[in-house]
């Protein structure tokens, strides 16, 4: 085997190993998901509710967990991102939180029978901000309508969360944030009459 042989196969030897330790120490990736359990629905709950499609800031709409920084300066975090898009974390997390509240079912996207009385909620997210080891917040307008009629409530959270270091931590405030948006979506539709209305509205 000649010399320039030789050292053309040794060169090829060593791109290779660095191609695979480059492989062996690329960082993984981590996911994580907005949704809580499932509740079960009750049986003398006699209404539905339709949970829409969530509006979110195209700034924080993507796979990746966007976090916050100094001086309004954000960071996209390619090794940690959501399980699915956002806006359907989102939307799942208010889902599950209203039905979970109010034992309902969301027929979003499903045929439901017109014999029973149908509460629509419609949410545009304003703000969803994260900020490592500091808070998880959430700014959004929403509106319950009653379909068999022309009543309409609109209303807006604003729920602020403080967490701990780490993004297990950050996630998790935005779960407790979300389930207190749901809280206050189940009571306005209970305000409606949907289910011991306390006539409080938002």
């Amino acid at each position: 085997m000649g010399i320039r042989l030789r050292r053309a196969i040794g060169a090829g030897l060593l791109l290779a190993c660095a191609a695979l330790a480059g492989c062996a120490t690329a960082p993984a990736e981590h996911f994580y998901t907005l949704a809580g359990a499932a509740a079960p629905a009750r049986s003398d709950v006699n209404y539905y509710v339709e949970v829409l499609a969530v509006n979110l800031p195209p700034q924080v709409s993507r796979n990746q967990l966007v976090v916050t920084g100094a001086g309004g300066r954000i960071e996209l975090l390619e090794q940690e991102r959501w399980a699915g898009p956002l806006a359907a974390e989102v939307g799942q997390a208010l889902s599950l939180g209203v039905t979970g509240e109010l034992g309902a079912i969301d027929v979003y996207r499903t045929p439901y029978p017109e014999t029973l009385p149908v509460y629509r909620i419609s949410t545009n997210v304003q703000r969803f901000e994260s900020v490592l080891g500091q808070y998880a917040l959430i700014d959004a307008v929403w509106s319950v309508r009653q379909l068999s009629t022309s009543k309409v409530l609109t209303c807006r959270s604003v729920v602020k969360e403080g967490v701990d270091a780490g993004y297990d931590s950050l996630v998790a405030g935005h779960r407790r944030a979300l389930r207190r948006v749901a809280a206050q979506m189940a009571r306005a539709i209970r305000g409606f009459g949907g289910s011991g209305g306390d006539g409080r509205g938002c």
